[in-house]
């Protein structure tokens, strides 16, 4: 009988590549570390996964962490004796036709953002790098020197060796029975060879992972899909040091392997793996039937590309299981319903390049409560109520997979799944030509349709079909007056005696005000960076509304709740499905909500930055004096019930006033003039206020202790790594999208976080973090020559720390 020990401080489960590699972290950090494996070591998808190791992701951190598995692969041969197949061998991924060229000269611009130099070639270049392709219907190629390629089983055996070197204990043909729940925590693991408490659980099962996730009451939304690739033999003139390459326009994907070919796709009908009760548990080292059906249009595909596969000799086609995720990102961190669990899976097929990189920062999640640094992108705090259903979830991700090659749009929507949440205006707001985008599963009008037009989005990386409606909005919030539907705003209650205690310790700026007071403020790490960014207003002595983005109604619900002080009595309730809200912004707004409310609504009854219960067409109404677009206006958090009543009051009184209906996308290009930050864009847990110019709405002048001051305390002497600077081009015709690298003096600064167009001042914006090793300051950033870099195109910026328009702030105090 195997031996288990009765305890560990952590316990990860899963034997393939990230589960080792979490293992192998968690030991080097010194944490007592069990590893069980229900099988053998990489019996699961890591034996037969295709191996390559590409680096580029659109996140600057997601890359740094893929980086980080080269690095590992580098040295663990070394470290611990066994070989791990790696080969720096470069990567090249083409171009065949005029979108796809901008599309991968714009990712050149955000490899070289992220300090990756990727090289741009022509078809003939390419060739002479890989002479087996046909390069007839080529435009361009990149080439990126430090990608390349490993033998999976050998890496996760090398890492499995380095942890047990550093003390961890890995046991196999160990299966997880139960998890152990009390008052909210992981208190042990049972398995068929006993039980062992623990006080974290790492779950790392990939395919199993959602089945383990729940025993433990956690939500894993994954699906597993069925990849094929084929192993050639030997073709002549495969060499060792052939790169691997990624030909997206046909779909596939090649690397060498003892002198043949490995040839894969990703095919826009993929298929699940459906099984009862999910993926059976003595699956172990096993494949799917062979479908040369289903794989044969790929196959046409590569030969096209690569013509000496057709006299080829095919050793295997390889039919294997993958967890995919809705959004094609994989799923790390901390669990948000269960205390002391963490994950770690859903990779997508990229398990190969992320897991050196993802283990790194697993573990240290695991050991020290948070992140290395920001990993949004892969966050499992993402994820929504939506997320819940197995028909939902396996809808979206194979739609995600059918797009893993496929053009990548800005502004570019999921279409599965939907219409899935609702406000109660939808079929209104459709009715009036709303074009709808959808995120954690709601649908939020993005523009309106005018009489004529196609509402459609059309995506393009010039002028999308949607930016003269964009416009009109725009200007109509500007000059008149624009409605917005935002009722997916997430909307939490902190209730008790000590509400105020407790979200005094937790905000950063002061929310100890009388009721009725409206609040913006972050919420800061124990770094000082900024965990959330929301509005808090006091409606009495116990209670306070809180008010957040629609994606961020998980992360922000996990971040306050785990964070409200033990002997506090203070409870957070998730209210967003009680009120619709209905955002009235303009010159105009107040003279459109006069007219329905009877009220006093002048800027001596109801002042800027202040809530207060109002009547809107007999509908009890909690209206917020704020503003995300700069001009007046209120956010109005009606009860559902009485959002159809006060829309339509809303918009019958708007009409002498030339009221618009508005979108999301217009609310971005308003509030890029003004300069209000975005989370998870311009701000996020790698910067503090100071950084995003938001010092001012922090309560340090004050003796309130709080989450992250002691932190801003230490570093207010000393210099800024960075600052947020906001750049706009002259040429209106320029398409700033984000990821342009921001050039000063003609030397690579940092890069743009977020880009659109500013249509009252007819310029294109963008902003992003100005850097430098020697410190930053205002004098710094405003003292120096700019240029962006554009899909390669160096064009000359200006730069300002003040919004682009009313950078006084009158206008919303009106």
């Amino acid at each position: 009988m195997t031996e288990l020990p009765s305890s560990a401080k952590v316990v990860v489960v899963g034997g393939g590549i990230v589960g080792c590699s979490t293992a192998y972290h968690l030991g080097k950090l010194g944490v007592e570390t069990l590893l069980i494996e229900r099988d053998r070591l990489t019996s699961g998808s890591t034996w037969h996964a295709a191996g390559l190791v590409g680096q580029l992701r659109t996140s600057a951190n997601i890359t740094q962490l893929l980086g980080e598995s080269v690095r590992i692969y580098k040295e663990l041969e070394a470290e611990t004796g066994l070989a791990t197949g790696w080969k720096m061998n470069g990567g090249l991924r083409l171009a065949c036709n005029k979108d796809r060229w901008t599309e991968v000269k714009r990712q050149a611009t955000t490899a070289r953002s992220f300090g990756l130099e990727m090289q741009l070639l022509t078809p003939k270049e390419a060739q002479d790098l890989w002479p087996l392709m046909s390069v007839d219907d080529v435009v361009g190629a990149a080439f990126l020197p430090t990608d390349g390629q490993a033998n999976p089983s050998d890496i996760t055996q090398a890492l499995a060796k380095g942890a047990r070197m550093a003390g961890v204990t890995i046991r196999e043909q160990v299966s997880v029975e139960g998890v152990e729940i009390e008052s909210g925590r992981v208190v042990a693991v049972v398995t068929n060879h006993g039980r062992v408490a623990c006080e974290k659980l790492v779950i790392c099962a990939g395919l199993w992972s959602r089945e383990l996730g729940r025993m433990a009451g956690v939500n894993i939304p994954l699906t597993a899909v069925k990849h094929q690739y084929i192993v050639t033999e030997q073709i002549e003139g495969v060499t060792r040091g052939l790169p691997t390459l990624r030909d997206p326009d046909r779909l596939t994907y090649y690397k060498e392997e003892v002198g043949g070919l490995v040839m894969g796709g990703y095919e826009p009908n993929p298929l699940p793996w459906e099984t009862p009760g999910g993926p059976p548990k003595d699956f172990s080292f096993s494949l799917l039937d062979e479908d040369w059906d289903h794989f044969s249009p790929i196959m046409e595909l590569a030969l096209g590309r690569v013509p000496a596969l057709e006299t080829a000799g095919v050793k295997q086609l390889i039919n294997g299981p993958e967890s995919f995720t809705p959004d094609g990102n994989f799923i790390l961190g901390a669990a948000p319903e269960t205390k002391g669990v963490y994950v770690g899976c859903g990779f997508n097929a990229f398990g190969i390049a992320s897991g050196g990189g993802a283990g790194m920062a697993l573990a240290e999640w695991v050991a020290k409560g948070e992140a290395p640094y920001d990993l949004w992108p892969v966050d499992i705090r993402r994820f929504g109520l939506n997320h819940r259903d197995e028909t939902w979830v396996k809808t979206r991700t194979l739609e995600a997979y059918a797009k893993h090659y496929t053009m990548a749009w800005p502004s570019e929507e999921h279409d599965s799944g939907r219409p899935l949440r609702r406000s109660p205006l939808y079929d209104r707001l459709k009715a009036a030509g709303a074009v709808f985008g959808e995120k954690l599963g709601w649908e939020r009008p993005n523009w309106f349709a005018g009489e004529g037009e196609d509402a459609h989005d059309r995506y393009s990386y010039g002028r999308p079909n949607w930016w003269g409606a964009v416009k009109r909005e725009h200007e109509a919030c500007r000059e008149r007056a624009a409605l917005f539907d935002q009722s997916s705003f997430a909307k939490f209650l902190m209730v008790g005696r000590d509400a105020e205690k407790a979200l005094s310790w937790i905000a950063a700026a002061d929310v100890a005000k009388p009721v009725g007071a409206l609040t913006y403020t972050q919420m800061l790490n124990a770094r000082g960076g900024v965990e959330c960014d929301l509005t808090v207003g006091r409606l009495a002595e116990d209670r306070f509304y809180i008010v957040t983005g629609t994606g961020f109604a998980t992360r922000d619900f996990d971040w306050i709740s785990k964070n409200i002080p033990e002997d506090c009595d203070a409870h957070l309730v998730d209210v967003t499905a009680s009120r619709a809200v209905l955002s009235l912004f303009g010159p105009r707004a107040r003279d459109v909500l006069s007219a329905i409310s009877p009220d006093d609504l002048s800027n001596a009854a109801f002042p800027f930055g202040t809530v207060r219960e109002i009547s809107v067409a007999g509908a009890p109404t909690l209206a917020l004096r704020v503003t995300y677009v700069g001009e007046l206006g209120w956010e109005l958090h009606v009860p559902t019930e009485f959002a159809a009543t006060v829309y339509e009051a809303l918009t019958e009184a708007g009409r002498p006033h030339g009221l618009a209906l508005a979108g999301y996308r217009a609310i971005e290009t308003l509030r890029l003039e003004k300069g209000y930050r975005a989370w998870g864009a311009e701000i996020g847990p790698d910067h503090t206020p100071r950084m995003a110019g938001l010092g001012w709405a922090v309560k340090l002048k004050s003796e309130t202790p709080f989450l992250g001051r002691a932190a801003l305390v230490e570093q207010a002497g000393e210099p800024l790594p960075r600052l947020l600077a906001g750049f706009t081009v002259d040429d209106p015709d320029v398409i700033l999208l984000g990821r342009e690298t921001i050039l000063r003096d003609g030397k690579r600064v940092g890069w743009l976080a977020s880009g659109g167009f500013g249509h009252t001042i007819g310029r294109p914006i963008g902003y992003g973090y100005v850097r430098d090793p020697g410190g930053v300051d205002a004098q710094f950033v405003m003292s120096g020559d700019y240029q962006l870099d554009v899909a390669g195109a160096l064009v000359p910026a200006s730069v300002s720390l003040k919004p682009f328009v009313d950078p006084q702030a009158t206008r919303p105090k009106l």
